[in-house]
């Protein structure tokens, strides 16, 4: 089989020196190897390019339209091959990310601008999305989701850290109702279920310092995927529901939210970068990636540890209400069953 390439080369050097003895020299190989390689690729294309005599080369017609197009191939080859190699090396380009809406208002979007701050040849295109996008069909670099429990896929997937969800509502809701102090007590509250990838629908899997409790969420007034929408039923007092630590952190820390049941918090949930192969992988992809771990993994750190604290806070605060009035807590019609294993 004849390497195109190789011949091609082989004779536009041999136009432009004259001999082939001087491309021989030069590339350290015989000169009936160089003359092979012209007369195979003289047979690949059924055409003379090169006239030949003992003492003399010139060029057919047919030959020096070849070698004008040849240099133009070449020349647009050669281009390519130091660009590629130039995207596994230097960070350029356009970089699509996609990532959970949690995760993009919570965490990503800041590291994202610091990223592009630090690289500023590469463009950052960020869709948000609940639902994890086919990386290769959809033309995605990096893909970034929260899950309990990462589906089974393709993909290179990276940890980046850890955080855990939390149970909040607003003040005004506990005003009325009254606040948990128990897990069973959460049957007798309205639960706002938020539906996401790797998280029970119909399930809030509960851990604390004296076990685990499993809350069965059988009916609810109010449903959504979007961590901002909860937020927002939460402040307006529709009920209890769950936020991870990151999207939660802010309204704890201001009041607008207060952590019911600071003594439990959900399952772990990790929080992985995808990306579709470690072979070969571009420089843009591996820059963000390691970025990212560089970034993300304190980041999610601190808010883990100012919920624990704030968790710690509202521990003390309820001993102090408990010791202080008698069980407020209202009498609904149960939405909720709990198991708690210990």
């Amino acid at each position: 089989m004849v390497d195109m390439v190789h011949s091609m080369r082989t004779f536009v050097r041999v136009v432009e020196a004259g001999t082939f003895t001087a491309v021989a020299r030069e590339s350290n190989v015989t000169t009936a190897q160089v003359s092979r390689a012209v007369s195979l690729l003289e047979d690949e294309l059924q055409t003379l390019l090169l006239h030949r005599t003992t003492r003399h080369l010139s060029v057919t017609e047919a030959g020096a339209k070849y070698f004008e197009r040849a240099k133009l191939i070449l020349a647009e080859l050669d281009n390519a091959t130091v660009e590629a190699r130039n995207a596994m090396s230097h960070a350029h380009g356009r970089l699509r990310v996609h990532a959970a809406p949690g995760l993009a208002r919570g965490a990503v979007t800041a590291a994202l601008i610091a990223y592009q701050a630090r690289h500023p040849d590469v463009s950052v295109d960020l869709e948000v999305a609940q639902i994890m996008p086919n990386l290769v069909e959809d033309g995605y670099d990096v893909s970034l989701v929260g899950s309990m429990q990462l589906p089974d896929s393709a993909y290179i997937a990276q940890k980046l850290g850890s955080s855990h969800a939390v149970l909040a509502a607003s003040p005004a809701y506990l005003e009325r109702h009254g606040i948990p102090t128990r897990a069973e007590d959460l049957a007798q509250h309205t639960l706002l279920r938020f539906s996401c990838p790797g998280m029970p629908l119909d399930e809030w899997p509960l851990e604390g310092a004296d076990g685990s409790s499993i809350v069965t969420v059988k009916t609810s007034p109010f449903q959504t995927n979007v961590p901002d929408a909860m937020r927002y039923a939460l402040q307006s007092g529709a009920g209890i529901g769950v936020l991870a630590a990151y999207n939660a952190v802010d309204d704890l820390r201001s009041g607008a939210l207060v952590r019911v049941l600071p003594q439990w918090r959900l399952r772990q949930m990790n929080v992985y970068a995808l990306y579709v192969s470690r072979r070969y992988l571009d420089a843009k992809t591996r820059t963000l990636v390691d970025f990212l771990r560089e970034w993300l993994t304190p980041a999610l750190a601190k808010f883990e540890h100012e919920i624990d604290l704030l968790a710690q806070r509202d521990i003390a605060q309820q001993a102090r209400d408990n010791a202080a009035t008698p069980d407020r807590s209202a009498q609904q019609t149960p939405s909720a069953s709990v198991q708690t294993v210990h």
